[in-house]
């Protein structure tokens, strides 16, 4: 498949993102799936996803360490939807060899250790699933991080040799929120507490006005350090200007 991106990419260049899923979840079946964290852009998604065919899969990491709001959501898009998802969690034996050799905030002394939990309790899981498919569906955005300007719609996964589709890529924060309130959609309501962007409890904070909105994400680390290493581009993790 890699070889037909460049020919999906101007395929799909100006269609909407009702269109693009549309097409990906129809040709690809149960080997196509929504990756959420639960952030307002997965949820948009997870209700247009849902909305062109009510049972494809969404499945979400709980790494162990989210905070109860991000709970809370998995429990109201249950209910809301009436159905269920899928959730994978670390594996164990490597969450205990971890905290036991390291502590449970080894994140905080280093970024190769920050990594390394972030390997353990996101990138493994993530890996699991993906070898049950051929695209995954993310609800990255340029306007997140100076990390992901160069992210395309669609895309190859190098690293995990599957096609991968951000639809939401150009959506405006603003145009985010339009279609939750306009639709009436589950949020994670640490949204309204300050937090744009939530992962794990311990390495996600609310930002100030007039800070980035990846600011309350390990926020002791530099701008460009800010992934965690879910999202590769040619083999590579995502960085600034990376090609």
């Amino acid at each position: 498949m890699k070889d037909k991106v460049p020919d999906l990419q101007q395929q799909f260049q100006n269609s909407t993102v009702p269109e693009l899923l549309r097409f990906f979840l129809e040709k690809f079946e149960m080997r196509i799936a929504l990756a959420s964290s639960l952030g307002a852009e997965d949820q948009v998604l997870t209700d247009l996803i849902l909305k062109i065919d009510p049972g494809a899969r969404i499945f979400i990491l709980d790494t162990g360490r989210l905070p109860q709001e991000t709970y809370e959501t998995i429990a109201n898009n249950m209910a809301h939807y009436s159905r269920s998802f899928e959730i994978y969690f670390p594996q164990t034996s490597a969450v205990e060899s971890l905290v036991s050799l390291n502590g449970p905030d080894l994140f905080h002394e280093s970024i190769e250790k920050r990594h390394q939990c972030c390997t353990v309790r996101k990138v493994e899981p993530l890996q699991r699933v993906l070898n049950t498919l051929d695209v995954w569906i993310t609800g990255l955005r340029r306007e997140q991080s100076v990390t992901r300007q160069e992210i395309q719609k669609i895309e190859w996964d190098e690293t995990n040799q599957l096609l991968k589709i951000n639809p939401l890529i150009d959506w405006s924060t603003e145009q985010v929120w339009q279609y939750i309130r306009g639709n009436k959609i589950p949020y994670n309501k640490l949204h309204d507490q300050g937090y744009p962007s939530i992962g794990c409890a311990p390495c996600t904070r609310a930002v100030n006005p007039g800070e980035d909105i990846r600011a309350g994400r390990w926020w002791w680390e530099a701008p460009e350090h800010k992934e965690c290493g879910l999202h590769f581009r040619d083999g590579k993790l995502v960085r600034r200007n990376q090609s």
